[in-house]
């Protein structure tokens, strides 16, 4: 079948907020959950496996205020998320984020974004990631008529897993996301040889949730949407 010389466009692009477009790492939940239980907290992000049992309503209360004070301090553009976002207002291309955290917390890491920029907080979702839901939700909010061309970057698990559910191109992100889990300034200390581990352990991680391609962080986006592009224009489908 022959292709047009022209690349397809894109519809819409969604994002993770935490682990993608600011808190590098997505630090804010463990780090809330590890100050919260010292002796249990580390390296967890689910309060009820923390505490081994259903959470009550003041651990509830006590952990989104953690959140909010820890997403206050990681409110923090990655990189290359400014220089994008500004591209893609120029080019007039819908885009929004998306995020699981508790209102307030969103809300606070979402600041240093710029204000035309929508998102879609936990609680305008009825359903929670690895449902579809919020991907489409985002996309109705930006009044987009068609998954075709349609792409979710994240480097959150469950967020792309709820992607590939909604039926959209997904992209993951390796080192900036939760699974290394790393502060920048503890991401750019490490070991080159431990560097590489974690970023390889990661990205394997990524491909056998199935996304359709996997960078290291924002700045690497461009090239990876032209091969997307490129494949698209030879007809394959998410």
């Amino acid at each position: 079948m022959p292709t047009s010389a022209t690349p397809p466009a894109f519809s819409a692009l969604l994002f993770g907020l935490s682990g993608c477009l600011v808190d590098f790492g997505a630090r804010t939940l463990p780090l809330s959950l590890q100050r919260l239980y010292p002796e249990g907290g580390d390296g967890q992000t689910n309060l009820e496996q923390v505490l081994r049992r259903t959470p009550q309503p003041p651990e509830r209360r006590a952990l989104e205020q953690a959140l909010g004070e820890a997403a206050g301090e990681h409110a923090e553009p990655t990189p290359g998320a400014s220089a994008l976002l500004d591209d893609l207002y120029r080019r007039n291309l819908p885009c929004a984020w998306l995020d699981e955290l508790p209102h307030e917390a969103s809300i606070r890491l979402a600041e240093p974004l710029p204000g035309w920029l929508p998102g879609i907080p936990r609680n305008e979702v009825i359903r929670p990631w690895p449902a579809p839901d919020a991907c489409w939700h985002a996309l109705m909010r930006l009044q987009v008529t068609q998954l075709d061309g349609c792409v979710l970057i994240s480097g959150e698990p469950r967020l792309l897993q709820a992607g590939l559910n909604a039926g959209l191109w997904t992209i993951g992100l390796a080192a900036c996301g939760p699974l290394c889990g790393q502060a920048p300034a503890d991401w750019r200390a490490l070991d080159p040889v431990e560097r590489d581990r974690l970023r390889t352990q990661a990205t394997l991680t990524l491909y056998r949730l199935g996304v359709h391609s996997v960078i290291d962080q924002l700045t690497e986006l461009g090239p990876c949407l032209a091969d997307l592009s490129a494949r698209r224009q030879k007809g394959e489908k998410p």
